[in-house]
């Protein structure tokens, strides 16, 4: 007699149904494994063997087939370990109760039959939820998050007993009062706005870039307090929604990194150090790096012409696409990888071009190499460049507004570009022909922007990423149509230039063009 029992499979993020198909006939005993399982899979028979032995049952002297379908799918991890073990018992015998195919069964074995979690429970358990199943089997994780998971039954065990008691109709202890009872402490953000004095136009660039989820780069001299500024912007970000929670946690999961906060959006910051690999992630078996980790969150990338332009090319296809492919001899996978990137870097090696204070000592030729390590493909996939020079505290110098204070008028802002595109997607991600059919420029509005670049050769993907500026910055204005104002401030902010002419148009396109 053949059983089947259902278990989940992982690729990447995505998860797929896995079928345990189990056979015991004659033969010399042996345990076979099939179905493209790789080391750790083969594995699982000699825990498997242990776990059973402990819970008085030894594995039948015949041969033992078992096959992980679809077989063209590569297995890896020790997940199925559980599934075996069922499947395998109702093959001997000993589970009389029908195993229904909507019931799954996911976790690692321990030689003495305790059922382990193991690295991306909840991408499975999600995974699972995808594929249809009801019910589910799971070890405990004390690192899941409390939530009611819709249409599937998640039944929480600490051993192998556990499952052959439950589904002999006997009840066991249930861990889901206390997950639900658990409070986890959410860590406040390092640096908040008002705690830094001065840098009225950097926080008013970093508000539209939360607004609307753009990219910025700062560049200025040491001490000058860029990633004071960097540490800040999760202060002004909206807290992760439930949908957003899960992705999130399950990347961490998935890489095996915690997660120091499971509602505020991360901040991740590599060193400039880290490999390429690290970064955009990889391995033999492709896990989430970086900037995955930073999903719906912050990639702040400190002295980032120290990072090498390999890395910093590699990042060209996640900051377009929000996701980011990874090849592998044993697999393909696919990652969410939709943050937003801070950029910070000196304007010279040693950090003093333009100093009132300080001498620089680089030469035009080392200032220029070290400036070109930012090959232009990336300068021109950021939104808003940033001048930032020291504050000088011997002037009285206003705080500004505080953290929560922004933080309003950023979810003001989001909550009408949500209505505006009918989904929950920001001004930097729309599509272009949705941003023009929703806000189209007025006739002047666009000669004078074909005017001005023209004059500064500004590419295709500038000019949108203006558009997209002033969308945000009108949004935040609380304008149903894109005013010229936010048009000129926009080109402001892709210019870098903190000081602009209001007053006359005739004196703005003069100090543009």
């Amino acid at each position: 007699m053949t059983v089947k029992v259902t278990t989940v499979g992982l690729k990447g993020m995505d998860g797929y149904r896995v079928s345990v198909e189990v056979k015991v006939m004659h033969g010399p005993e042996s345990v076979v494994i099939v179905g493209l399982p790789d080391a750790s899979v083969k594995e699982s028979k000699e825990r498997v063997a242990a776990a059973l032995r402990s819970c008085r049952y030894e594995v039948p002297d015949q041969k033992v087939i078992v096959n992980l379908s679809p077989a063209e799918q590569k297995k890896n991890g020790p997940m199925f370990d559980l599934a075996v073990a069922i499947g395998l018992l109702g093959a001997m015998g000993a589970i009389k109760e029908e195993i229904k195919e909507d019931t799954g069964f996911i976790g690692a074995l321990s030689l003495d039959g305790n059922v382990q979690p193991v690295e991306g429970m909840l991408p499975a358990v999600l995974a699972a939820r995808k594929i249809g199943l009801k019910k589910l089997y799971l070890p405990y994780d004390p690192n899941l998050p409390a939530i009611d998971f819709e249409n599937i039954e998640l039944i929480y065990v600490t051993s192998l007993q556990d499952v052959l008691d439950h589904l002999a109709g006997q009840s066991i202890f249930s861990f889901v009062s206390s997950k639900k009872e658990s409070s986890f402490r959410e860590a406040a953000s390092p640096v908040r706005f008002e705690q830094i004095v001065g840098h009225s136009y950097p926080k008013r660039a970093m508000e539209i870039a939360a607004a609307g989820g753009h990219h910025f780069f700062m560049i200025g001299p040491p001490g000058c307090g860029k990633s004071m500024l960097a540490e800040s912007f999760t202060s002004i970000l909206p807290a992760l929604s439930s949908q957003e929670r899960l992705e999130v946690i399950s990347l961490h999961h998935l890489s095996g990194v915690p997660l120091s906060t499971q509602h505020s959006r991360p901040l991740r910051a590599p060193h400039h150090s880290a490999s390429s690999v690290s970064i955009i992630g990889g391995g033999q078996y492709p896990k989430p790096g970086e900037i995955s980790l930073a999903h719906h969150g912050v990639l702040f990338l400190d002295e980032m012409a120290e990072f090498s332009k390999k890395t910093l090319d590699m990042l060209r296809q996640p900051i377009e696409t929000g996701t980011v492919t990874i090849s592998r001899a044993n697999a393909t996978v696919n990652y969410p990888s939709q943050f937003t990137l801070i950029g910070a870097m000196n304007p010279c090696p040693c950090g003093y071009l333009g100093s009132d204070k300080y001498y620089c000592t680089c030469s035009p030729k080392q200032i220029s190499a070290y400036q070109n390590r930012l090959s232009g493909p990336i300068r021109d996939r950021l939104d808003i460049f940033l001048d930032i020079q020291p504050v000088n505290f011997h002037t009285t110098m206003p705080v500004g507004d505080t953290s929560d204070m922004v933080l309003t008028r950023v979810i003001e802002a989001r909550r009408r570009q949500y209505n505006r595109y009918g989904n929950q997607v920001l001004n930097s991600l729309v599509s272009y022909d949705t941003l023009q059919s929703a806000s189209p420029l007025s006739s002047s509005q666009q000669q004078l922007l074909r005017q001005i670049s023209s004059k500064q050769h500004l590419s295709n993907r500038t000019q949108v990423k203006i558009i997209r500026l002033a969308r945000t910055i009108s949004d935040l204005e609380n304008s149903e149509t894109i005013t010229e104002q936010s048009i000129w401030e926009a080109l402001k902010l892709q210019n870098g230039k903190q000081k602009m002419n209001h007053t006359k148009k005739s004196e703005k396109i003069t100090h543009l063009l």
